[in-house]
């Protein structure tokens, strides 16, 4: 097993979770740098976690510091800029969501993963548990049967001063409300395990928050499969949970947790006659292993061990992104979005708010 140079690039919260799991990725990776535009904040964040390369330009870290991967840690505008320039000077990137604030932005990559010889993968953690895995093999086979029913909700909670920084709740800067922000790790992972999906049809509002972007949005949604599933995205939730509900032909799936998941957050439901063949499929799979950033982390450097293409690459991060540009493209115009009608010349191919529609209908329709 090789021991991978690691840069972050950005030192604010997110970045803490990073370093704290990169000392536990056993001793697969060396973090040789950082950097952030704030001296102050990255002579700190060095400092605590034993980082000796600090820099506050990003080229000279590339240039200097030569990381195999760099850890994109920064504000959601700052990404795909980043992500290129790392690419291009040929360090894989795992950067935090949203990978791009557009589809057009995000089909950038491909030219730059060409260009660097690198790979680019985006942080979908719950993709990386033993639960999901186990879940996304039993979903379709024949002990659980096909996906028939789901439901996918993101229900938190964020009060007003949350949006005090001045990136958030913009299109411009964050791409979008909780749509793009928050629930993006949940229907990550339904699509995970359903698989492609087909046609969207949704709704979004700005209820409460005083942004430009939704605070909730709602969609109804057909997978290739022929499942349907509703997917909520909630930033006024007081009772915060995440959850998904699969239902099978022969078993129910259920997964209800908060920022994270353990097997134990996991409920597995037999249709009646099927609780024999039903249990002894679960209970067979390896279910030791919750979610989080080192699940991927160390999925990753296996990944590259073996010369495979990096989990959760730019072909799957871009499924999803265009399932979030989806959901606003159907909510803003009204209209059903079956998966593919965003390409270029799009309103919704250049940015989640249709060139302006988006915050034109929420002015529209906002709650006093």
């Amino acid at each position: 097993m090789n021991t991978y140079r690691v840069a972050i690039v950005g030192t604010g919260g997110i970045a803490a979770v990073h370093a704290a799991n990169l000392a536990r990725a056993e001793g697969r990776a060396h973090v040789v740098a950082a950097c952030d535009v704030d001296d102050h904040r990255l002579q700190s964040f060095a400092d605590e976690h034993g980082i000796p390369g600090r820099y506050t330009q990003l080229g000279e870290l590339l240039a200097e510091a030569r990381p195999d991967i760099v850890h994109l840690c920064t504000p959601p505008m700052l990404h795909i800029d980043q992500a290129i320039e790392c690419l291009e000077a040929g360090a894989h990137v795992l950067s935090e969501k949203p990978p791009a604030l557009s589809l057009a932005d995000f089909d950038r990559l491909t030219t730059a993963q060409a260009r660097g010889g690198a790979q680019f993968s985006c942080v979908f953690q719950h993709r990386f548990g033993d639960a999901s895995a186990a879940a996304r093999t039993l979903i379709g086979g024949a002990d659980f049967g096909r996906p028939l029913v789901a439901r996918c909700d993101t229900l938190w909670y964020r009060p007003d001063e949350y949006f005090d920084l001045p990136w958030r709740g913009t299109w411009k800067a964050e791409g979008g409300g909780p749509t793009m922000g928050h629930g993006i790790h949940q229907f990550d992972l339904l699509l995970h395990l359903l698989g492609p999906w087909e046609e969207v049809t949704a709704l979004a509002s700005r209820q409460a928050r005083a942004t430009s972007t939704e605070d909730v949005s709602a969609a109804l949604v057909r997978f290739g499969n022929g499942a349907v599933a509703t997917v909520i995205n909630s930033l006024l939730s007081p009772r915060e949970t995440s959850d998904i509900r699969i239902d099978c032909e022969f078993a129910t799936v259920e997964l209800s947790h908060l920022y994270g998941y353990s097997p134990d957050n996991w409920t597995i439901t037999a249709a009646p006659g099927h609780e024999e063949p039903v249990s002894t499929a679960w209970n067979t799979q390896p279910l030791d292993r919750g979610s989080g950033h080192s699940a991927q982390f160390l999925a990753m450097y296996d990944a590259l061990d073996a010369g495979l293409p990096l989990p959760a690459g730019a072909a799957s991060a871009r499924q999803t992104l265009e399932f979030a540009a989806a959901i606003y493209a159907s909510a803003f115009t009204g209209q059903p979005v079956r998966r593919g009608d965003i390409v270029p010349g799009h309103p919704f191919y250049g940015g989640m708010d249709g060139e302006g529609l988006g915050t034109s209908v929420l002015a529209a329709t906002a709650r006093a």
